[in-house]
């Protein structure tokens, strides 16, 4: 992938996240009546995780995709240059540019150290994939764990709108965590390993 794609990949990107987050979150979650009673800051917190949801689920299904499928990458988990892998990383990138920017302008309301830590180290680690082209195997199956995060950002949403404990939703989105978090972020972790040995 050229570099004037990949930074294509990474603006557009950066640009559908800030529309989600300043436009499309708010229209379709004032549709959700306790949003409108929510606080700025909540609100602020809610349209960042909407966000993050969308990314986690499309970077987490293509990355089982490119696992699973990208002969590219499959072949070669080290050098092998993966189209697919380059713009999942380049997805990525664009997504941890605006989340990082929204946690600087709302630092207020989400500011968080630790998450501004994370995104520079995780930006570090893509911009390296995709400048050296080497390891975007290994990167898209990290970004697998993603998948996790959409049941984790639900627990957040039930939370805020109140949700009992005990409510169906609120189990079964506890359950299908842990299991997603297990699967994703544990087990696969120990796959890997048995694979490279």
């Amino acid at each position: 992938m050229d570099t004037v794609s990949e930074l294509g990949t990474v603006f557009a990107s950066f640009l559908i996240c800030q529309v989600l987050f300043h436009f499309v979150s708010s229209w379709f979650s004032a549709k959700v009546s306790c949003f409108n009673d929510l606080s700025l800051e909540k609100k602020i917190d809610w349209n960042s995780r909407v966000v993050s949801t969308c990314h986690s689920l499309v970077v987490g299904v293509f990355s089982l995709y490119i696992f699973f499928f990208d002969e590219a990458a499959i072949a070669d988990p080290l050098w092998g240059d993966s189209l697919l892998g380059n713009v999942n990383i380049a997805i990525t990138t664009g997504y941890l540019i605006s989340d990082l920017l929204l946690l600087i302008l709302y630092w207020r309301a989400i500011g968080d150290i630790v998450y501004a830590v994370h995104h520079c180290t995780v930006l570090y680690a893509c911009c390296l994939v995709l400048k050296e082209g080497i390891l975007a195997y290994i990167g898209n199956f990290r970004l697998i764990a993603e998948l996790s995060t959409p049941f984790v950002n639900q627990l957040w949403f039930f939370k805020t709108l109140k949700y009992s404990k005990s409510s169906k939703a609120y189990i079964i989105n506890g359950v299908l965590m842990t299991v997603m978090f297990f699967i994703v972020r544990i087990a696969d972790f120990n796959a890997v390993n048995f694979y490279l040995s």
